[in-house]
């Protein structure tokens, strides 16, 4: 028993080292996060239950609990309609960028000749896409798809439609192509988890006779149940605080703005901050529930 002992005190100071160098590597995290984010999220939203008013000698704050809140929903039409429209965009966006994800991760786990130049090809739009490039490509109207959007008849067909049909369309026909700019990322995590799908697998279905559709929807699909959870919520975050979104945009004007204020903006940011986490709750239960019925 006293042999044991040395052992067991090597065994915990090792754990414990192999403990203080992974809170080493995260603390830099940490501390950065704490500095850069969740203070000013915490000044945000004390922010937001005050009248915010900035003179030559200094910030002065008024306690006026939820007025902010209240007005945001209730009396800025404006805000409401842009939420509701980030919340259908979002989701017309997302199955687009999921099923297009998944075609190209397919189509790039197969063996053919400069397959690494393809890679490139799909992942560069996420490189370029950055602020200052994406306006100027926006601006040019080279998201939408050509042709189609700017159609007559086209235009005619979508007038005649009810409004909870149109905005979507309209929508997706003018950013078409930017919708499928948002896929690069989502086609690496695709491809990664294709290749970690063990080949046996397939060649024991094969030997049971097993078509390569069957085997996309027996073995494929179950494989990449989390994964595309996983995309779904980057891909809803990234959508989110996309540099064009309309509801950044307007927050951001109406924190300098006369009628809105610094205050105001923090209310309308939490509020967006509350749609997004109830957009990422419904998605991730849809999805879960999805996976559990089919390959549960």
């Amino acid at each position: 028993m006293n042999g044991r002992l040395p052992f067991r005190r090597r065994e915990l100071s090792h754990r414990a080292r192999e403990a203080l160098h992974g809170y080493a590597f995260v603390l830099v995290w940490i501390v950065g996060f704490t500095i850069f984010t969740l203070l000013p999220l915490l000044q945000t939203l004390f922010y937001s239950f005050n009248q915010v008013t900035v003179s030559a000698t200094g910030i002065n704050l008024q306690f006026i609990r939820w007025q902010n809140y209240t007005r945001a929903l209730f009396t800025d039409p404006t805000f409401v309609q842009l939420l509701i429209e980030y919340a259908i965009e979002t989701l017309v966006s997302l199955p687009i960028i999921l099923i297009f994800s998944l075609i190209i991760a397919l189509f790039l786990n197969l063996k053919f000749r400069f397959k690494g130049v393809f890679r490139t090809i799909f992942f560069l739009p996420v490189v370029i896409t950055s602020g200052p490039v994406i306006q100027e490509l926006v601006a040019q109207g080279a998201t939408s798809v050509p042709g189609l959007a700017i159609s007559g008849t086209v235009a005619a067909f979508i007038a005649d439609m009810p409004r909870y049909l149109r905005n979507p369309i309209e929508y997706l026909l003018t950013s078409f192509i930017l919708i499928l700019w948002f896929s690069g990322v989502q086609i690496l995590i695709y491809l990664s988890s294709l290749q970690r799908i063990d080949q046996s697998i397939y060649e024991a279905a094969a030997i049971d006779g097993a078509s390569a559709w069957e085997s996309f929807w027996k073995i494929t699909l179950p494989a990449l149940s989390t994964t595309t959870v996983i995309i779904a919520i980057y891909t809803i975050i990234t959508l989110s605080h996309f540099s064009e979104n309309k509801v950044i945009k307007y927050i951001y004007g109406q924190t300098y703005a006369v009628g809105g204020g610094i205050g105001y903006a923090s209310a309308m940011s939490f509020l967006y901050f509350f749609i997004l986490v109830l957009l990422l709750a419904v998605i991730f239960l849809l999805l879960n529930y999805r996976a559990r019925k089919q390959y549960g």
